[in-house]
């Protein structure tokens, strides 16, 4: 990896040459800058997992462009970042679409869509309990040093649970993996809501969402150009 004199990286994020420290990840570059990207398996603390995917970026220049999760990736000397292009956009709120109708139940999802201005979902609810992004394992482990649960199986069949399916003597019944789980909070309409996605909260359209140059569309939080002049009295 290539620093320069002060040991700091210099790398592009949206067109604009910045710096940081080569022991970032990009996801802690683009948000030291400014830049809202969505997350929902990232929480600072704990290790950073990569499963959600709501954290895509797109790096590269031209033709050779790849998105990665921003969480999980390093940064280095002449980086080329784009964290609000069109690809982008689009992937994230197919991810988004597709975590909803997997938990349509959850308000943490519900509050994420509206932000993201999705206003439809193309895919069957399914009311899953779980969209194992990982949270709770990591919580017990990392913060609360117990280990009382982790993954079993694999594929479809991968899931969250106690060692043999049995309560654990390792568990201290702290409530810390229902106090992280975005799947724990449940949207108003309650568990099992006709259609997977709310929009009761989604009372604004941005503007420039789908306007602009491909490099970056609307990455400001919150857009100049949505909110509301304040009314003189």
């Amino acid at each position: 990896m290539t620093t320069n004199e002060n040991g700091m990286v210099r790398l592009k994020i949206n067109s604009i040459e910045v710096s940081a420290d080569p022991s970032w990840s990009l996801l802690e570059t683009i948000r030291f800058y400014g830049i809202e990207v969505p997350t929902l398996c990232y929480v600072e603390g704990l290790t950073p997992y990569g499963a959600c995917r709501l954290c895509v970026v797109e790096i590269g220049s031209g033709d050779r462009t790849k998105l990665v999760a921003s969480c999980t990736h390093p940064v280095w000397d002449g980086l080329v970042v784009r964290t609000h292009s069109k690809r982008v956009m689009k992937v994230r709120r197919m991810i988004m679409e597709l975590l909803l109708a997997r938990c349509p139940s959850s308000k943490v999802l519900q509050d994420m869509a509206a932000k993201m201005g999705i206003s439809s979902v193309r895919f069957s609810p399914k009311h899953d309990d779980c969209i194992l992004c990982g949270l709770c394992v990591r919580m017990c482990e990392e913060q609360m040093g117990a280990k009382a649960i982790g993954f079993a199986g694999r594929g479809v069949d991968r899931k969250i649970t106690t060692p043999f399916d049995i309560r654990s003597d390792l568990c201290k019944a702290c409530g810390a993996c229902m106090y992280i789980c975005p799947t724990c909070q449940l949207r108003c309409l309650g568990p099992e809501a006709k259609d997977p996605l709310c929009g009761g909260c989604t009372n604004i359209k941005p503007v420039c969402m789908e306007e602009g140059a491909d490099d970056a569309l609307c990455y400001m939080h919150p857009c100049v150009a949505c909110v509301k002049e304040p009314e003189k009295v």
